[in-house]
């Protein structure tokens, strides 16, 4: 028992140093990013589905302070083949390049590149098959959208106002 004590003792310390020093938590709903950007995406699927993972973790904006550009883009590959020759796996790649810039003066305040993927399988019917496509695409645009506002909220606490 008095083994616990100092880890105790330590662990309570450390929550205080962090409190004093102006902690936050860069996933909390208090960030000075929410609601404050605009996001522009292609008018297609995969656009619509990224655009919306984004409001849904930064917030709408009414009067946006900067304006995001994002350009998805996707390709398949098989990746298991049976010995028949019919595509039994996919990878669904991804990458989105975006630009975030000041909404008035058009200055370009941040920019990046990601990539993933995500798989789905052909062994289904048509139907299913096209069904999860569907769903991987969607899972690939909320990934890649996910990361790049782990990225901004990386970079917000240096973006101009």
């Amino acid at each position: 028992m008095s083994s616990d004590t100092p880890t105790r003792r330590l662990f309570l310390l450390g929550l205080l140093a962090l409190g004093g020093c102006g902690f936050v938590p860069v996933y909390g709903d208090n960030n000075n990013l929410r609601g404050r950007i605009g996001f522009d995406t292609r008018e297609t699927v995969a656009g619509f589905r990224l655009r919306e993972r984004l409001e849904q973790r930064l917030g709408v904006a009414d009067a946006p302070a900067y304006v995001l550009r994002a350009e998805i883009t996707d390709r398949r590959r098989s990746l298991a083949i049976t010995t028949s020759g019919d595509n039994t796996r996919f990878n669904v790649v991804g990458s989105v390049a975006w630009v975030l810039t000041h909404a008035t003066t058009g200055t370009v305040v941040a920019e990046g590149r990601h990539e993933t993927f995500t798989s789905y399988s052909a062994t289904g019917s048509t139907t299913a098959t096209q069904a999860a496509e569907t769903d991987a695409t969607a899972r690939l645009s909320v990934a890649l959208a996910d990361m790049i506002v782990s990225r901004l909220l990386l970079l917000a606490p240096d973006l101009p106002e």
